[in-house]
C-alpha cells in the first residue's frame, strides 16, 4: 500500500518533526473561534498530557457537540491528543479509535492510555489506537456501517488518494453519521510540479485539495453539502516555501458531512431547537450558517432537515415537514473557507514558528502589523 508520499509523510512527521513549532506554516495555530468550542471541551483539553499536546500538528479543533456514548474513529490520529480528548467527550460507554500510519506516533499515543484512563476515572480504557492506511481501514478492521462520528485533523491533505479516503469514511460511516474533520485547502487547483517535493507534501501544501473540487468530490462520494464550521487563513512563514507556492493561497477549514439514508425524501422543514445538547441551552451553533435558539422555529431546506432527522440530533429537535420540496443550490460560494476566514479576521501573522514567545498582548514575537506580510516574505 506504502507509496513514495506515504514514506516521504510518514519520515517527516516520524522522525523531523519533533514539536508542531517545527512546521514552517502557522497551520497548528489555527483553531475553531473559542466562542465555537463548547466549554466541555476546552475542560477536556486540558487534562491531556503535555507530552501529546507537544507533538500536534493539527489545522484546527474537531471536537464536535453530543458525543455521549458514541462510536469514534480519527483519521490520522497523530501523537492522540484529538483522540484523549474525544475519550474524554464520549464518555466510558463511548469508545475512540485512533489510526495512524506512522509506527512511531502510534507507539508514543500508546504509552498515555492508561494515564488519561486513570485521569478521567474510568473503570478500563476506551481508547485503541491501530497502525494502518486511511486508504485500507477495512485492513485495520474497521467495519462498514459501524461507526456514529469520523474525525480528522488535517491529515487528508497528506493522502495521495483522497477519493479513496473519503470512500472508506463513508463505508465505515453508520446512516446519520458524521464526519467530522479539519483540513488545509487550496484557494486554486495546485500544480502536479507541487507534488514532487516532499516538504511542500510534509507541509499540506502539495496535496490540499481546491476548495471547490472538496465539495464536488464529497457529493459524488454521497455525502451531504459539507457544512462550514470554522476558518482561519494559513500563513507560510517559509520564504523558500512561499515562493514554490506561487500565487497559491492556502486556508483550513473544519467541515461537518453526514451519510444520509439513500431513500430520505428531502422538504423543507420547521424546525425548533429543545436546548438539549450538553453547553447549549441557550442555542446551538451547528455550523457558521445555521444556529439554532431554543424553542425558537426556523425554516430549513430539506438536506438540513433530513440531518436533523436521521442524525444523532434527532431527538434534540421538533421537525414539521414542509410541502415544500427541496432544490439543490447552484452555488456554494458559502462554503469557502477563505471567505469565512476573511470575514472572521482569522489568520497568524508571525515571522516563523521558532522567533521567541508571544508578547504580553498575545501578539506573536516578530508578529506584522496589519500590512499582511510576514518577515517580509508577504502572504
Amino acid at each position: 500500500m506504502a507509496s513514495q508520499v506515504h514514506e516521504n509523510v510518514k519520515n517527516y512527521y516520524g522522525s523531523r518533526l519533533e514539536t508542531s513549532a517545527d512546521l514552517q506554516t502557522n497551520a497548528a495555530s489555527c483553531s475553531m473561534p473559542s466562542r465555537l468550542m463548547l466549554k466541555s471541551a476546552c475542560e477536556a483539553l486540558k487534562l491531556v498530557h503535555p507530552e501529546v499536546c507537544k507533538r500536534f500538528f493539527g489545522c484546527g479543533l474537531i471536537f464536535p457537540d453530543k458525543l455521549e456514548g458514541c462510536q469514534v474513529l480519527d483519521l490520522g490520529s497523530g501523537s492522540g491528543r484529538d483522540c484523549y480528548t474525544l475519550s474524554r467527550l464520549v464518555g466510558e460507554h463511548g469508545h475512540v479509535t485512533g489510526i495512524d500510519m506512522t509506527e512511531s506516533l502510534i507507539s508514543a499515543s500508546q504509552k498515555f492510555i492508561q494515564y488519561h484512563q486513570e485521569k478521567f476515572g474510568y473503570g478500563k480504557p476506551n481508547t485503541v489506537f491501530v497502525q494502518g492506511y486511511l486508504e485500507k481501514l477495512d485492513e485495520a478492521g474497521i467495519h462498514s456501517n459501524s461507526l456514529d462520528v469520523l474525525v480528522s485533523n488535517c491529515v487528508i491533505c497528506l493522502c495521495p488518494d483522497k477519493q479513496t479516503v473519503l470512500m472508506e469514511a463513508y463505508r465505515v460511516l453508520k446512516e446519520g453519521g458524521e464526519f467530522h474533520f479539519s483540513d488545509m485547502y487550496a484557494s486554486e487547483v495546485v500544480p502536479d510540479s507541487f507534488k514532487e517535493d516532499p516538504v511542500l507534501w510534509g507541509e499540506g501544501m502539495a496535496g490540499s485539495l481546491y476548495w471547490q473540487d472538496f465539495i464536488s468530490l464529497v457529493k459524488e462520494i454521497g455525502f451531504s453539502t459539507p457544512y462550514l464550521v470554522a476558518a482561519s487563513h494559513i500563513v507560510v512563514h517559509n520564504c523558500q516555501l512561499l515562493k514554490k507556492a506561487g500565487g497559491v493561497k492556502y486556508a483550513s477549514g473544519t467541515y461537518r458531512l453526514f451519510k444520509l439514508p439513500k431513500t430520505t425524501l428531502e422538504k423543507k422543514a420547521l424546525v425548533t431547537y429543545k436546548g438539549t445538547v450538553l453547553d447549549c441551552a441557550e442555542q446551538l451553533d451547528f455550523d457558521a450558517s445555521h444556529t439554532f435558539k431554543t424553542n425558537h422555529a426556523v425554516e430549513v431546506d430539506g438536506e438540513m432537515a433530513a440531518v436533523l432527522q436521521c442524525s444523532r440530533f434527532s431527538t434534540d429537535f421538533s421537525i414539521q415537514m414542509l410541502d415544500t420540496p427541496h432544490q439543490n443550490p447552484l452555488k456554494y460560494c458559502h462554503l469557502s473557507p477563505f471567505r469565512l476566514a476573511d470575514r472572521l479576521g482569522a489568520s497568524v501573522k508571525q515571522c516563523s514558528k521558532t522567533g521567541g514567545v508571544g508578547g504580553s498582548d498575545g501578539t506573536p514575537s516578530g508578529a506584522c502589523d496589519g500590512s499582511g506580510t510576514a518577515g517580509g516574505c508577504g502572504q
